[in-house]
């Protein structure tokens, strides 16, 4: 009964920016890690960004400098902040999260948003 809703991928022109959401919700008692995820096809998904409950954060190198990662706890939501956007960049995003619910924490996954980076 968790859920992660994904939203703000798109086309985007090399060197902007796009904003990436992810609200939780659902039967959870806890949040624990947020994060972004994304997968080249081919590839296992890799780390783009990650952020602790406490803000305590850290990145891919590929991705250092350019991108953003917060959260907002009172709202269960952890955004990306994405600029000076690459046409690597273009792949599928994932949102993550470790929740608890009962008494069990368990990893949990957004449907993926698109984000396509071309001029």
């Amino acid at each position: 009964q968790v859920q992660l809703v994904e939203s703000g991928g798109g086309l985007v022109q090399p060197g902007g920016s796009l904003r990436l959401s992810c609200a939780a919700s659902g039967s959870l008692i806890a949040i624990n890690d947020m994060g972004w995820y994304r997968q080249v096809p081919g590839k296992q998904r890799e780390l783009v960004a990650r952020i602790t409950t406490g803000g305590r954060t850290n990145y891919a190198d590929s991705v250092k400098g350019r991108f953003t990662i917060s959260r907002d706890n009172a709202k269960n939501t952890v955004y990306l902040q994405m600029n000076s956007l690459k046409p690597e960049d273009t792949v599928v995003y994932y949102c993550y999260a470790r929740i608890l619910r009962g008494s069990f924490w368990g990893d949990y996954w957004g449907q993926g948003t698109q984000v396509t980076v071309s001029s």
